[in-house]
């Protein structure tokens, strides 16, 4: 359990940092490039979320709540970077 809590902080620390790291680019590229390793990073707590779930570290219910709350962490980031793309244009 400490190894998962270890990987599952540092993972969720990475998605603020790299969305803090982005946001202070100039370049619209690199902005969208650290949302994008935001993106993985997300998805790696949302396995963790998962194995959690399935080693009963957490409950079904506890794990739904987690689970809306990444998805609607990922729509938001897609939607920053959908955004970033079209004003390139």
């Amino acid at each position: 359990m400490f190894g998962l809590t270890s990987q599952f902080r540092r993972a969720a620390v990475s998605i603020a940092a790299n969305i803090a790291e982005g946001y202070a680019k100039k370049s619209l590229s690199d902005k969208v490039r650290f949302f994008n390793i935001s993106q993985g990073s997300l998805e790696e707590c949302s396995y963790y979320i998962v194995l959690s779930k399935d080693l009963k570290y957490i409950t079904k219910e506890q794990s739904d709540i987690l689970e809306e709350l990444s998805n609607d962490i990922g729509k938001l980031l897609q939607s920053y970077i959908n955004r970033i793309k079209n004003s390139n244009s």
